[in-house]
């Protein structure tokens, strides 16, 4: 496959792009070789694909069943889930992960970082989400995180649950300390899943202070063992939403910490702003983390969708342009330098969270794995909200998308 013209990642210099048994031989202007499928890519923006680094595969889909979340809090959501639970079958989770996998698919996402609940007897979900990974490994490059959500202490064996599912195969460990019963069930919690980490060689994904309480400080508590175990940058913190309530005297010491930790941020801007701030009359709060405050400290920061029509989200469409779109507006990053870089909060930003850097990014004897949208550079495809007219993973063809006509009669 050759792929002429193409302006990769918001570069004004076209260059061509050679694809050979799956993977990226060579990058440059006008190479002049015979191929049988050759892509025009005049005026076109090229990036990696997009990542979804936290979604709820698990859950996506069940909004309304078996009642919706009028208040739109988590712990609304946390609850309807739960009755959901009772009638999980395999079929039932795959059938609804697959749907949305495939609407992510078609929106140029082609790595994703799901969470699944530990804190079922049956492990229902992580069974067909790990059947699922597997089925769809030539396809899409899957990560599941064992995710206790009702509590590693909180929940009845929920510790012995979450090592069965690492037993399992599971990529990572979560936690939920904001949501344990008390303060030491939260500290002890995040303790635990960084031993299981350690005995089991996993990354960490933990759903850390997603609370607009400023005295919710599980962060400094996971930061302190990233930190002192080594594990670090095989850390990461999403939500972490109490840090927009945090008061600045104690952020600036907390930045200290989080410099020396490493640890990766996922802030979930969909997600966050419709679930944060239910408690607040006027001023409410925006509900996303202190976005430009951790770059500034070297810390990385990605975006995830979090969830797609389920108990704590009934909207979604799979797009991480939207996803884009609103964090650039809570956290106003609204620069035009700031726009046309932010496709990097959903892909290289996002692939450091995974770590999966090393088989990811449009380079030289890298997997062919990249997207290319419609419009010139980012700005315009954020924009426009660009057509994804190739997703190309592994030099196939994963999706392909017929730009929209448009006949305006006046």
């Amino acid at each position: 496959m050759l792929i002429k013209n193409a302006h990769i990642e918001n570069n004004e210099t076209p260059q061509d792009i050679l694809i050979k048994d799956g993977k990226i031989e060579k990058i440059a202007a006008n190479i002049d070789v015979q191929d049988d499928e050759v892509i025009d890519a005049t005026d076109k923006l090229v990036l990696p694909p997009f990542i979804d680094p936290h979604v709820h595969l698990d859950t996506t889909q069940t909004a309304g069943d078996p009642k919706w979340n009028e208040s739109g809090t988590l712990f609304e959501g946390i609850e309807t889930w739960a009755l959901r639970k009772e009638k999980l079958t395999k079929q039932d989770v795959k059938e609804r992960a697959l749907k949305t996998i495939k609407k992510q698919v078609s929106n140029g996402i082609q790595f994703i970082r799901s969470h699944v609940d530990s804190t079922d007897p049956k492990l229902t979900a992580m069974e067909a989400m790990l059947e699922l990974r597997e089925e769809l490994k030539d396809t899409i490059e899957l990560q599941i995180v064992a995710f206790p959500q009702e509590g590693i202490l909180s929940y009845p064996n929920g510790k012995e649950l979450l090592e069965e599912s690492l037993k399992m195969g599971a990529d990572a460990v979560g936690a939920i300390p904001h949501y344990e019963f008390n303060r030491e069930y939260s500290v002890q919690s995040l303790h635990e899943a960084v031993d299981l980490a350690v005995k089991y060689d996993r990354l960490i994904d933990v759903h850390c202070d997603e609370i607009d309480d400023g005295q919710s400080r599980g962060l400094e508590t996971l930061a302190t063992l990233a930190y002192e175990t080594g594990l670090k940058d095989r850390v990461t913190a999403s939500h972490t939403t109490a840090m927009h309530s945090y008061n600045d005297a104690y952020v600036m010491k907390l930045m200290r910490l989080l410099k020396l930790a490493d640890i990766n941020f996922i802030a979930n801007p969909l997600v966050n702003t419709h679930l944060q701030g239910r408690i607040d009359n006027y001023p409410k709060r925006r509900g996303m983390t202190r976005v430009q405050p951790l770059l500034a400290n070297g810390n990385n920061v990605a975006f995830g969708h979090d969830d797609i029509r389920d108990p704590w989200y009934p909207l979604g469409n799979g797009n991480m342009l939207e996803v884009v779109h609103m964090g650039l507006h809570i956290d106003q990053m609204m620069g035009y330098t700031d726009i046309q870089n932010s496709y990097q909060f959903v892909t290289t930003n996002a692939a450091k969270a995974l770590h999966i850097t090393d088989h990811y990014g449009i380079e030289e004897g890298k997997p062919a794995n990249l997207i290319i949208f419609n419009q010139k550079d980012f700005y315009n495809v954020l924009n426009e909200r660009s057509e994804v007219l190739y997703s190309i993973h592994n030099g196939r063809i994963l999706s392909e998308t017929t730009p929209k006509q448009v006949t305006l009669h006046f």
